[in-house]
């Protein structure tokens, strides 16, 4: 069946656009009418709209901002509230969308529900834009009649999510620029001074220490085979992006994380809070907490975090208490989780008192990346010194020994 690109006017006399399949123009005015739209201009689909879909791009430049999709769900959930149909909402937020993937995601979205397919269904065909908890939660608000109030709700989440995530990447800011600034500064000195101090040494003939060998070998190194460095650099980034890929790299990477000091206490925070405030938007829109919970490990980054909600939803289906459950895992959820949990269970407001623990865990992690800098910069200063020191003695040790046999 074609598939139409057409302009209408309402009965109030307002454009609308969209998309919509039918067997003819006849049939396509003959729908729009029944939705209460006169059709203006209809033409077909091209066909190199569809090959967009499967196009290859790079998914970090073709990427939707959870910035985006949180305008989304509180337009649409403005949009439902004012009584508008969910079509002629999408229509309007196809309009206002500037991102081409979730423009083309929005018109097939609403291409599907034109069809008869529920919201929440359609939503189904663009799992890298619309997360699992998103999907379900939409397909509780459907059946309970709650999409209002679960959209709500979702806008909320990825709102405290978006906070949350921007506390973070602001506090590594200053110690990411000081360490690439302490990395130029570095190779700036072995591809421009060492050479020439190494050049000097050698016209006098004088037996270098190991560690002074060292620097000279790594900047010649640098100034003949810099080509080869960058090599190094790019593989070593593959490595790693690659070693996040699989079960065994991700398990190391998050137990040093957890192991580091400074850091550990801002990812268990993190995960917490993520935790809890998950959990609580999935109970609150109705959604039972056996897949509340399995949905909750899949939103989950650190491994350990996805492994205790795991377990955890196991001893559930068993009868146990979730915080029953949550006992043997201490480590990374604090006893507060548990209690908080707890009470919950035994009040029957256990999505209220999640909220609130998630609001407690956001709440730390602010006051606990404000306070980064201050924990940080003299570690820095600790590693630059120590450096710059290395670099130093290694230069002018063999000076003093020239000085010595003289």
């Amino acid at each position: 069946m074609p598939t139409y690109l057409y302009k209408a006017k309402t009965l109030e006399g307002k454009d609308q656009s969209g998309i919509l399949e039918a067997e003819d123009e006849h049939r396509l005015a003959r729908t729009l009418r029944q939705q209460g739209l006169i059709l203006i201009k209809a033409e077909l689909e091209k066909k190199e709209k569809k090959k967009n879909k499967i196009a290859f791009s790079l998914p970090f430049f073709n990427k939707v901002s959870l910035v985006e999709k949180m305008i989304f769900a509180r337009n649409l959930q403005v949009m439902i509230a004012a009584g508008l149909p969910l079509p002629r909402a999408l229509s309007t937020l196809i309009a206002q969308t500037k991102s081409k993937k979730f423009k083309r995601a929005l018109s097939d979205i609403q291409e599907e529900v034109m069809k008869g397919k529920s919201f929440s269904e359609s939503l189904e065909q663009w799992p890298d834009i619309f997360s699992e908890l998103f999907r379900n939660m939409l397909k509780v608000g459907e059946e309970a009649g709650t999409l209002e109030e679960v959209l709500k709700v979702l806008a909320q989440q990825m709102e405290r999510e978006y906070e949350l995530k921007s506390k973070i990447k602001g506090a590594m800011i200053y110690p990411a620029v000081i360490i690439c600034a302490m990395m130029g500064i570095g190779i700036m000195m072995l591809i421009m001074v060492v050479p020439q101090l190494a050049e000097t040494f050698e016209e006098l003939e004088i037996e270098l220490p190991l560690t002074t060998r060292v620097v000279i070998g790594l900047a010649t190194f640098l100034v003949e085979r810099w080509y080869l460095f960058i090599v190094i650099v790019v593989f070593l980034i593959f490595l790693f992006l690659q070693a996040l890929k699989t079960e065994k790299g991700k398990k190391v990477i998050d137990t040093v994380t957890l192991k580091i000091p400074i850091v550990s206490s801002i990812v268990k925070k993190t995960n917490s809070a993520y935790t809890a405030r998950t959990l609580s938007s999935l109970i609150a829109a109705g959604v039972p907490i056996i897949r509340a919970l399995e949905i909750t490990a899949g939103t989950l980054g650190n491994i350990h975090y996805k492994t205790a909600i795991t377990e955890s939803v196991k001893k559930v289906k068993k009868g146990e208490k979730l915080s029953d459950a949550l006992k043997p895992y201490r480590e990374i959820y604090s006893p507060m989780v548990e209690q908080m949990v707890a009470v919950g269970e035994e009040t029957g407001e256990t999505s209220a008192i999640l909220a609130k623990l998630a609001e407690f865990f956001e709440e730390e992690v602010g006051r606990a990346t404000q306070n980064l800098a201050s924990v940080i910069e003299p570690v820095l200063m600790i590693i630059i010194g120590a450096v710059i020191g290395f670099f130093a003695v290694s230069m002018i040790q063999p000076m003093y020994s020239m000085l010595g046999a003289l």
